[in-house]
């Protein structure tokens, strides 16, 4: 916003409203649009405040209210089966779904974006995003244990992704080590057409026993409401109503200060504090301030209760004293919470906070009148009904069509020539910007800190132990092609969830529940909007079929610069339960004499793979999706870790078998000879389609001898595709395709991990 613009907001009181009907509010600065300030005006039956302005723009806002989403995202809840929710304990519509994963213990978890800030400011944007995500669990009464980052840039090679890169990886280390949490996965991809818009997605999990869930909500009349941790100051100030809410355009005023500033530490003391009052029992409904900030917090907290609240807003500690009500209730300033209190507890809740040297602020109490009353220096300010601001916004249909051009590209199938020397083609795959290592990435993360990280990158999924004394755990992976999903978006949809299901289960977890973070253009795009319909639509359908329900997430639109949009990301986290982590599969195999197996079959599915955008093409369908196989699967995958009949597992996705094999080698720098005729032979495929294609439901296994007979029995017994393509080989270290090449590992390793250092130093 503009200084003249936040000028507005000095005290203009309800009084003053009725009073002057014909003042002018610059509503559609705020993002508001004609129609939804009329809709204001109506619901109040006069012109808002200033204050009431503020509120209405940031909660109305495309990423608070999902006015554009919400029509679709109920199928969520639609399609869910009783048999889905055995293991929900919350659900859509908290902030954070929590699972039961046994002995009393729950897990809860989601996947946030913050896109926009981090292309604006990325340290910050990037940081912020994680610290937000991590009070979401917060929370909900949980501790915090693990963070994940699905991220995605520009071009390799363009001037403004190492600005980018460094900056969004910078932040995510910097915040997450400082508080002590690790990192143990996420994606890293390239590709131009996220230039102007990269995708900083961040995902949280926590752990609580069954007892300690909290909700948000404000209940029970004289109850006290009560702000606490950092001060608020004027950074974020607009960062949902305009910065998260538009397309980027260079036409209009910088959106720096819309980015909200970060400090780790304070949210580490901040989760400490909130676990003890927790354990305490001293608060009766707890919400954490990130989008929308006061505006948010207040309006959620009384529509979710007995929907009354009355607050004095002069109460709330300042960084900036000169900020304006209408500027304190939009500001997005980080590590804060708010809480209902009984008044039997005050005196412990403050006791907690001076052991913590936390600040906090008595703002106001919980009413029976159904309204949401702001006062400043006791002139009322605001007086709403919260649901009106919080769960009653506007909702549309947006117009939506299938694109013409999609027939054109559907029907441009990959026939680029295939090349014949296939030790080059490897080498040239694995480092590609999209398949090469990413490890100066998260070398920069602490993947190991508190001590529970059983897997982490470059493993399929993160693996986290819960309980010390059972070792019980989980594991999560989180997935996303935008190319298959521009091909087809349900089918990209469906790919994704399938992807992050078998990398769940190829670990060992028995895979649970869905978050999702959809990642989209502009919803006033009648082709988006039906790539997003598409999109959600086939998310639906997959976690039907495979038994999974969403349990939350969040929508991300406007990722678009002028009429450019993104390909249609849908980010898809799945969360998977061990019983003990001890039985988890790491994804490369160790020790000699092993059998190398292949589970699944092969076909011709090269449109938008790896190798396909290598050779600069993108068009056909995306591969073919069986959802009864990938279960099947997954069932072999879970029981053989479970009963020890594989020792190395790995998923076949981006890149094919190809990917795969490089990857179990490197991993632990142990070689093999594998065999490609009997594969091609059965499949009716030529080597090279062996190893590039991307069809799914396919996994390799490293097998002890002694397990070979059991395992073959499991896999008949499933009437399941499987073939014997070689043996592991620790002497010669080398991934040795007989007939074809013979590739050492430390080649391979130089090409495989040289690329990013080569970019950005």
């Amino acid at each position: 916003m503009t200084a003249e613009t936040t000028r507005t907001f000095n005290i203009d009181t309800v009084a003053n409203a009725e009073a002057t009907p014909g003042h002018a509010l610059p509503w559609a600065e705020l993002g508001l649009k004609d129609n939804e300030y009329q809709r204001v005006e109506e619901i109040l039956g006069r012109r808002p405040t200033g204050a009431e302005l503020a509120m209405y723009s940031v909660m109305w806002s495309e990423h608070c209210s999902y006015k554009s989403s919400k029509v679709h995202l109920r199928q969520f809840g639609e399609k869910v089966t009783d048999a889905m929710k055995e293991h929900l304990l919350v659900g859509i519509g908290e902030n954070a779904g929590v699972v039961d994963i046994g002995d009393g213990w729950a897990v809860t978890f989601k996947v946030e974006s913050h896109n926009h800030p981090s292309f604006v400011e990325p340290y910050q944007g990037a940081a912020t995003g994680v610290g937000g995500i991590v009070r979401d669990i917060i929370s909900m009464g949980a501790r915090p244990v693990a963070v994940m980052d699905p991220l995605r840039f520009g071009a390799i090679d363009h001037p403004d992704t190492a600005r980018l890169v460094h900056g969004i990886v910078a932040g995510i280390g910097g915040y997450g080590n400082s508080l002590g949490l690790p990192n143990i996965g996420g994606e890293v991809v390239f590709d131009s057409v996220y230039q102007g818009n990269p995708l900083v997605n961040a995902l949280a999990v926590g752990v609580l026993r069954h007892e300690d869930i909290r909700l948000a909500n404000a209940s029970g009349a004289g109850n006290r409401v009560v702000l606490f941790g950092a001060r608020t100051g004027g950074d974020g100030i607009g960062g949902a109503s305009v910065l998260a809410s538009e397309s980027f355009d260079s036409s209009k005023p910088s959106k720096r200060p819309a980015v909200q500033v970060g400090d780790p530490f304070a949210e580490k003391v901040l989760i400490e504090c909130c676990l003890e009052l927790f354990k305490a029992s001293v608060v009766e409904g707890i919400q954490d301030l990130g989008a929308a900030g006061i505006s948010c917090a207040t309006s959620e907290l009384a529509s979710n209760g007995d929907g009354g609240m009355h607050v004095e807003l002069t109460n709330v500690l300042l960084r900036d004293p000169s900020l304006t009500p209408g500027e304190i209730l939009m500001s997005e300033s980080q590590e804060r919470m708010m809480a209902v209190v009984t008044p039997g507890n005050v005196a412990d809740f403050e006791a907690i906070m001076d052991k913590w040297a936390v600040e906090y602020s008595w703002l106001g109490e919980v009413t029976d009148t159904g309204r949401l009353v702001i006062e400043w220096d006791g002139e009322k300010i605001v007086d709403v009904d919260p649901r009106t601001v919080a769960h009653e916004g506007p909702v549309y249909e947006r117009p939506y069509h299938r694109p013409e051009w999609l027939d054109r590209v559907q029907a441009d199938g990959f026939a680029a020539d295939r090349p014949t020397d296939l030790r080059a083609a490897v080498l040239e795959l694995m480092a590609s910007p999209n398949m090469c290592s990413k490890d100066w990435v998260t070398d920069q993360y602490d993947r190991y800190v508190q001590g529970n990280t059983a897997l982490a990158m470059p493993d399929d999924a993160g693996v986290v132990r819960v309980d010390e004394e059972t070792g019980l755990g989980v594991a999560i992976s989180t997935d996303a092609n935008g190319r298959y999903s521009y091909l087809n978006p349900y089918e990209g949809a469906r790919l994704a969830l399938a992807e992050a299901y078998r990398n769940v289960a190829t670990s060992g977890a028995e895979p649970l529940a869905v978050t999702d973070c959809l990642n989209f253009g502009s919803p006033e795009d009648p082709e988006v909007m039906w790539q997003f319909a598409e999109t959600v639509r086939g998310l639906a359908d997959a976690c039907q079929e495979l038994g999974v329900p969403v349990t939350g997430g969040n929508v991300s639109l406007y990722n678009q610069t002028g009429g450019i949009a993104i390909h249609p990301t849908p980010v898809v986290g799945v969360l998977g339960v061990f019983d003990d982590v001890a039985r988890r599969t790491p994804s490369g195999w160790r020790e000699d004499g092993q059998a190398v197996y292949l589970l699944g079959t092969t076909a011709d599915e090269l449109d938008g793979s790896e190798w396909a955008n290598l050779r600069g093409h993108l068009g056909g369908q995306p591969p073919a999706l069986d959802l009864a196989a990938e279960k099947t699967l997954a069932a072999i995958l879970v029981n053989c870790s479970r009963d020890g009949m594989i020792d190395g597992a790995h998923d076949l996705s981006e890149g094919g078998l190809a990917a795969g094999l490089s990857e179990m080698a490197l991993r632990f720098g142990v070689g093999a000879r594998i065999g490609l005729d009997e594969l091609c032979e059965r499949d009716g495929i030529d080597a090279f389609t062996a190893l590039f294609s991307e069809s799914q439901a396919r996994a390799v296994v490293a097998v002890p001898r002694s397990e070979e007979v059991r395992f073959n029995d499991m896999c008949t017994a499933r009437n399941f595709p499987t073939i014997r393509i070689g043996v592991v080989d620790t002497e010669n270290r080398a991934l040795d395709v007989q007939g074809y090449f013979n590739l050492p590992i430390d080649q391979l390793r130089e090409a495989h991990e040289g690329t990013l250092p080569k970019h950005f130093g």
